[in-house]
């Protein structure tokens, strides 16, 4: 179970990491984007995607919680 732990919690960081490099491409390709082919969608939209990978963070947290809880 302390195995599990652990890997929920990496997974959750690792998913942490991901979401700033999406975020961050996406909304530097909305900002380019404006500027150069007039996009309709604002530049905060970007930030949408963030919440898929918000409620995976969520559930790894969760689950390592619980693994950590059990394997004591």
């Amino acid at each position: 179970m302390k195995k599990l732990s652990f890997l929920f919690a990496a997974a959750a960081i690792v998913l942490s990491d991901v979401m700033c490099a999406v975020v961050a491409f996406n909304y530097r390709d909305m900002l380019c984007g404006i500027e150069h082919s007039c996009y309709s969608a604002p530049a905060g939209v970007a930030f949408l995607s963030a919440i898929p990978f918000g409620i995976g963070i969520i559930i790894c947290a969760a689950a390592a919680y619980m693994f950590h809880k059990k394997a004591r």
